[in-house]
């Protein structure tokens, strides 16, 4: 199979249902959100020297690979059978607030804002937190526009932002390096 096809050469792609739509279409832009943060947890996870933090973000890349295949499959026909893209679960929302809550038992409590920055894995979990933070944007807009989406897909990312930023917070504890107040 080559990578390259030239069916996009003309501006537009192939949704998992086959339905061709512009590569500027909200759903596209969605998924594309949700890959480049896929990308990013993959940046850290290349640089990082946590095996806890690794396994985490690995897991979490699995869930972003089915959320996405999920964004660009409207009418669930391939999601459905495979399993890979099982839809996620209030199970999987459940599983970041566990994780969550562990990180957060080994921090200071927050009394102000924090600078993004620190160790490098800090800094770039930080960056991965605002790329969360803008595919669940795309995500809401896109349910606005297409009459819904899984809530729990909703539910899971705003969760994970959340998880991000503990994690960015505990990897510079874990490095060493303080926090820098706002």
């Amino acid at each position: 199979m080559r990578i390259y096809t030239r069916t996009g050469d003309e501006g537009e792609t192939a949704l998992f249902d086959g339905t061709r739509v512009p590569k500027s279409d909200g759903r596209v832009a969605t998924y594309g959100d949700v890959d480049e943060l896929n990308a990013w947890l993959g940046f850290v996870r290349a640089g990082t020297q946590d095996p806890e933090l690794d396994v985490m973000l690995e897991h979490i890349q699995r869930d972003l690979f089915a959320i996405g295949a999920r964004l660009a499959d409207p009418r669930h026909r391939i999601a459905d059978r495979v399993t890979k893209a099982s839809p996620i679960s209030e199970a999987d929302v459940a599983r970041l607030e566990e994780w969550i809550d562990t990180l957060d038992a080994e921090l200071p409590p927050l009394r102000r804002f924090v600078l993004a920055g620190g160790s490098p894995t800090g800094a770039a979990l930080h960056v991965a937190r605002t790329v969360c933070r803008r595919a669940e944007r795309a995500i809401v807009a896109l349910s606005a526009a297409i009459g819904g989406v899984d809530t729990a897909v909703l539910t899971y990312v705003n969760r994970l932002s959340d998880l991000l930023f503990v994690m960015a917070r505990a990897a510079n504890k874990r490095s060493g390096i303080p926090e820098r107040e706002w």
